[in-house]
């Protein structure tokens, strides 16, 4: 997953360059996010399939389809921030995770404009690149921080 998303990454920040000198007209530049979102999805597509040609997929831009093991799926977004990307902001991630039997076991968020990969494994823990991450002990909402994004209406 690591590599597939480092892969899908730099096709991913070469395509923000470009997008960045294009008018955002909501057809031209949208339609060439568009064309990089699926392109990622296919470099995603043809490194998991060589690791784990059996298995399921489940892609943002290109639908289900079931593998010869029905138990796995891969599950992808390429482009997880298109409004980001679409407008130069470098807020956007690729997000790759493995379900076995309808539960996520395993997943990978890579943040190309911060080279920041998220690993996580169920049963051993989360990282960032490799410092280990934890979960806070905090119990009360006014001790915590948190962030979202609200997509348009």
């Amino acid at each position: 997953m690591v590599k597939a998303a480092r892969r899908a990454g730099r096709s991913l920040a070469k395509d923000f360059r470009e997008v960045e000198n294009l008018q955002v007209s909501s057809k031209g530049a949208g339609d060439f996010v568009s064309r990089a979102d699926m392109a990622a999805e296919g470099i995603i597509r043809e490194v998991l399939r060589e690791a784990r040609p059996n298995y399921g997929w489940i892609g943002e831009e290109s639908g289900e389809e079931e593998g010869k093991d029905p138990t796995r799926h891969w599950i992808v977004d390429p482009l997880d921030g298109t409004t980001n990307f679409l407008h130069g902001m470098p807020h956007w991630a690729i997000s790759i995770a493995l379900e076995h039997k309808g539960e996520v076991i395993a997943a990978v968020i890579f943040d190309p404009a911060k080279d920041e990969m998220f690993v996580a494994e169920k049963g051993q823990g989360a990282w960032l690149n490799s410092q280990r991450l934890r979960v806070s002990n905090r119990n009360r909402m006014i001790e915590s921080v948190f962030e979202t994004g609200l997509p348009f209406a």
